[in-house]
């Protein structure tokens, strides 16, 4: 393999850039500050020969094992506000900027639409991929367009909400464009004619404790806030990766049989007749909250989330998640799917 451009660096720690703590090594590594930087790998001869993986946060991510290829780290920065009109604020934000800064940014600014969002870890870039959600919003609502460069052709395009599939913690940038597109920055559609959301029960609480009754937007995000610090730990303090898997749904029937077994399960119908479960409320039932296999374990306040005790590696933490999923597909017959991406296994 010919000499790498000074862009680059070989046998590279990942242990620091993924929030579980977890360590593994790339055999090539590039941080992207400047589409310059951008476009020097591009024409790297090699970079076609290599597997590749576009690294954000490192907070929806379990690392495996090493990863024989090129992580490319993005950090592309920048936010602003491109356009508006009668119905909405368009704001455009660089891949690498750290989504709840952002968050908080745009309700400064005084364009809500994001606040249930608020204090998710991760990239501006990595949302789309995961198609982040909590508290009654998905991303996707709020999403107008993202730019990508195509890793193989150099070419930029300009993808809409269609393009770019977005499911349940999905979308064409965990299938067919992994590896391929690079996000280098999206742009939001954020509404003038604003609702707050609040019919999540626990968001509805929060607000209800000091008497909030017709909330704005920063009062939406601090109840949030405030949410997630009690129920989630921080990964600056214990590794995690946050929810590690996803609600499933199940069809109709099912359910039917499930809820006549367990009259207080937790449960959401779906507009196409699906339900979907409460993923944690399976795991703790199963025993598992608060749980410690090896150096892993099931974090205290939210049976969702995986921590690491220290030390941990990925098989580590594949080994308790294996075993979570035994307890749940034995007990309730429902198959639960990993949240993070899983790279290197």
């Amino acid at each position: 393999m010919s000499q790498p451009t000074p862009l680059l660096t070989r046998d590279a720690s990942l242990q620091a850039l993924n929030t579980f703590g977890l360590p593994a090594r790339a055999a090539w590594f590039t941080a992207i500050e400047t589409p310059a930087q951008l476009a020097a790998l591009i024409a790297w001869p090699e970079l076609k020969r290599l597997q590749r993986f576009v690294l954000g946060g490192g907070s929806n991510l379990v690392l495996a094992g090493d990863f024989d290829g090129l992580v490319l780290h993005v950090r592309l920065t920048g936010r602003a506000l491109i356009a508006e009109d009668a119905d909405a604020w368009f704001v455009r934000a660089g891949a690498g900027e750290n989504w709840h800064d952002f968050v908080s940014w745009t309700l400064e600014c005084g364009w809500p639409g994001l606040e249930n969002l608020a204090l998710i870890p991760g990239t501006v870039g990595a949302a789309p991929v995961q198609n982040i959600g909590a508290y009654g919003l998905e991303m996707a609502e709020r999403f107008h367009t993202l730019e990508a460069v195509d890793l193989e052709t150099g070419e930029t395009v300009v993808l809409d909400r269609a393009a770019c599939q977005f499911g349940y913690r999905d979308s064409v940038f965990k299938r067919e464009a992994a590896g391929r597109s690079l996000i280098t920055a999206v742009t939001f559609q954020l509404p003038k004619h604003w609702r707050p959301i609040t019919g999540y029960a626990d968001v509805a609480r929060e607000l209800e404790a000091p008497g909030i009754i017709q909330p704005t937007a920063r009062e939406v995000a601090d109840a949030v806030i405030a949410l997630r610090l009690r129920k989630l730990p921080d990964p600056a303090h214990i590794g995690n990766a946050g929810s590690f898997f996803k609600n499933p749904r199940i069809d109709a029937q099912a359910f039917q049989n499930l809820v006549a077994r367990y009259p207080d399960l937790p449960h959401y119908p779906q507009p196409d007749g699906t339900v979907k479960l409460a993923a944690g409320w399976l795991i703790e039932r199963c025993g598992w909250k608060g749980k410690t296999l090896g150096p892993v374990g099931v974090y205290e306040r939210q049976a969702l989330v995986l921590v690491n005790r220290g030390g941990a590696r990925g098989e580590d933490v594949l080994r308790l998640a294996r075993a979570i999923q035994a307890s749940v597909r034995a007990t309730f017959g429902v198959e639960l799917e990993p949240e993070p991406v899983i790279l290197g296994a």
